[in-house]
């Protein structure tokens, strides 16, 4: 391909790094290409990510690359809202990061070892509801900032612990910092955590048929395929508390014969308000399902949710 390509990002550490990945690769593949940075409302604005709403760190990005500025742009999958964007489409899924959460506590503190009372704090209620329902009287605190702020209110003493991503923390080389990688029985992570989405123009072809020969990884498109098709199916905002996470496993037919299925665990919380003193009930359901059935499979496990009481979301972000 003769032409540069023009690769659109937030201008965070952590989106810079993620969509280094994306431009090395394409590199790699013989292209050129062009980082621009674009700044978006959720850059800009100090109020909780439930108050500004889904798409902030999306909708600038979507826009640039609908008005011809940047030819493909790189987003934290978790963010984008779950309903198609006319125009655009999603052309990669890379290989997915550690999809899990991590705690990065005083003193190396786990969990387990944090005593009742300790300040956690956290920016996303999916995470704020299932540390509530853990029932170990922690203070849980909804903050904002990039990740080397929320850090810092560790190390300065204003929280004893705050829970992150694991994959933006590997991805900007602070791994060291984390005290724990919660293990998703505990703490499901939000669905498509972890996965980027590489998005460009439905009509150009030839950065479409780069970008899904070059980085797209069909496992983890599988994966959160399910996992946004239950958070859809909930109809509730990408910041709700909802975690989802699939997997590619390994099963056997009816002839004994090995093969891979899909399989996912979903959590909802019933009633949840953001009240600080609320006692939370996390609602769960699973299921397994053929490859090809991914979708449908989130579907069916986000029903089963409804039905033992997910309807009632009243998260600060249901919608």
């Amino acid at each position: 391909m003769s032409r540069t390509i023009r690769i659109g990002t937030r201008a965070s550490k952590l989106a810079l790094a993620q969509t280094g990945t994306i431009a090395a690769a394409l590199e790699q593949a013989g292209a050129t290409v062009e980082i621009v940075e674009v700044s978006t409302p959720g850059d800009r604005s100090s109020a909780p990510i439930a108050q500004i709403g889904v798409g902030v760190f999306t909708s600038a990005l979507r826009e640039a690359l609908a008005a011809k500025t940047i030819d493909v742009a790189v987003h934290s999958y978790k963010d984008l809202p779950t309903a198609p964007e006319p125009g655009l489409v999603i052309a990669a899924v890379p290989p997915r990061a550690d999809p899990r959460d991590a705690l990065v506590a005083r003193d190396g503190l786990t969990l387990g070892e944090l005593p009742p009372g300790s300040r956690i704090g956290t920016g996303s209620p999916r995470r704020m509801a299932q540390l509530r329902a853990l029932g170990l009287g922690f203070e849980v605190v909804a903050i904002r900032g990039n990740i080397d702020t929320r850090m810092r209110k560790v190390t300065d003493g204003e929280f004893d612990a705050v829970v992150l991503a694991k994959a933006g923390l590997d991805r900007i080389g602070r791994a060291d910092a984390i005290t724990e990688t919660i293990d998703p029985i505990q703490m499901l992570p939000a669905p498509a955590q972890g996965a980027l989405a590489v998005e460009c123009r439905v009509d150009d072809f030839d950065v479409e048929h780069l970008l899904r020969s070059t980085v797209d990884d069909e496992t983890t498109r599988l994966a959160v395929t399910a996992e946004r098709a239950l958070l859809a199916t909930l109809e509730v905002g990408c910041s709700a508390p909802v975690g989802a996470l699939a997997d590619v496993v390994e099963d056997l037919d009816t002839a004994g014969a090995v093969i891979e299925r899909i399989s996912l665990r979903g959590t909802a919380a019933a009633g949840f308000d953001g009240d600080p003193g609320e006692s939370v009930e996390m609602l769960r359901a699973s299921g397994v399902a053929e490859k090809d059935q991914a979708e449908k499979l989130g579907r069916e496990v986000a029903a089963e949710l409804l039905d033992l009481g997910a309807g009632v979301l009243s998260g600060p972000d249901a919608r």
